[in-house]
């Protein structure tokens, strides 16, 4: 067995994952902290995480649509799906919370806000959602800014899927490419197992922020969010959003086979 030299033989569990460090990053900002910003805390931290690893995969999803390694890149993207699955149930872990307990610590909050999240705004972004107004709420921060201006520029999930169809039907045209994937899927197997992946992304984004407008209103009602918005509202219309609109619209374009 080859040792590798550079890792400590005494590396154990809590090393590995830093998890002294893990467990001091739960700073409330209530005094007395209220028992339920460890709460408000954690499920916002874990997010972070769970966004972190979503952009990994996104990135290697997309080198792999690069290569045209077709079933390779539906691998990761099924990935971020199951990662979406679970988050889509975990926000509901806040309704554990009372509306009345959650007030007596939201104004410590202000102006913090989930639309200062620079990792969704990546996953939106390199999804193909690229909203350049986004970045307004980051002007004063250079070191997010930058990561952020870099997604906008770069190719996306969305623009190298494109690519890769046009590359693999011979279709210039991205709906008679889609058409054909998904009139013959039997045919163009891979290709459509990956078009279906993207569906199913674009669909639990969707429910992801259908359950957060739920969420939010059961705690806050319609009160202004905390970094301006106005709440509720805000979120409602953004359910809406669709990342691979044409995998949709290819639905009404199918006909029967007989």
């Amino acid at each position: 067995m080859t040792i590798n030299k550079t890792q400590p033989l005494d590396l154990t569990y809590n090393d590995y994952l830093k998890v002294p460090e893990l467990l001091n990053l739960q700073v409330p900002q209530s005094r007395p902290p209220h028992h339920d910003e460890m709460l408000f805390i954690i499920i916002h931290q874990a997010y972070e995480l769970w966004f972190k690893l979503i952009l990994h995969e996104m990135e290697q999803a997309m080198a792999c649509m690069q290569d045209a390694q077709v079933l390779k890149a539906h691998h990761f993207l099924k990935r971020i799906v199951e990662i979406m699955h679970l988050l889509v149930q975990q926000i509901h872990v806040l309704e554990t919370m009372t509306a009345i307990d959650f007030l007596e610590f939201r104004e410590r909050l202000m102006p913090a806000s989930g639309f200062q999240s620079v990792q969704f705004r990546e996953i939106e972004f390199l999804a193909g959602l690229k909203e350049e107004k986004f970045l307004l709420f980051f002007k004063d921060r250079p070191e997010m800014l930058t990561p952020l201006k870099k997604r906008l520029q770069e190719p996306d999930l969305k623009s190298i899927y494109f690519e890769l169809l046009k590359k693999l039907t011979f279709e210039e045209n991205i709906l008679d490419a889609l058409k054909l994937v998904y009139q013959n899927p039997e045919k163009n197997l891979p290709l459509y197992l990956l078009s279906e992946e993207l569906v199913e992304l674009d669909e639990y984004l969707m429910l992801w922020r259908e359950h957060h407008v739920h969420v939010v209103e059961r705690i806050i009602g319609h009160k202004p969010g905390t970094g301006g918005s106005s709440g509720v509202e805000y979120l409602k219309s953004t359910t809406t959003k669709k990342c691979f609109p044409e995998l949709w619209e290819v639905r009404n374009h199918l006909h029967k086979k007989s």
